[in-house]
């Protein structure tokens, strides 16, 4: 039997102590849209093609009964990492973009194959990449 298709990542979570001004920084400094909020969590728009979830930490560790099933418990700890892909050209003026929003740059890395990435974290310790093509063989 082959594997079923797959298309892309849709979505990816974070957990935030401040769920509210963390997500505010992915709408202020990235550009993301709200789609949806509750007690517990931000679901903001990535560029229509993915959705970036913020939950408060600690909140979702029971599951959770929905009238279209039952959400599984998860949490989680530490400083994740995740980048977003960005045009070839497009890093001088993210570094621009961000020091205008008081984003401390923490790194820069040259890539092998000719891509660029630049590091950043979010208000929570989160290490977000902004990254060119030509970082791995697939992008």
């Amino acid at each position: 039997m082959d594997r079923p298709p797959l298309e892309r990542m849709l979505e990816f979570g974070i957990y935030a102590d401040d769920v509210e001004g963390t997500a505010a920084f992915y709408e202020r400094v990235l550009g993301f849209r709200r789609l949806v909020s509750d007690r517990r969590l931000v679901a903001l728009d990535v560029e229509g093609s993915g959705v970036l979830l913020v939950f408060e930490r600690g909140a979702s560790t029971e599951p959770i009964d929905t009238p279209n099933g039952v959400l599984p418990p998860h949490d989680g700890q530490g400083d994740p990492h995740f980048a977003f892909a960005v045009p070839a050209g497009a890093l001088e003026t993210w570094e621009a973009w961000l020091a205008t929003h008081g984003v401390e740059i923490e790194s820069t890395m040259d890539w092998d194959r000719g891509g660029r990435s630049l590091y950043f974290r979010d208000p929570e310790g989160h290490l977000l990449e902004l990254v060119t093509p030509g970082t791995w063989r697939t992008y």
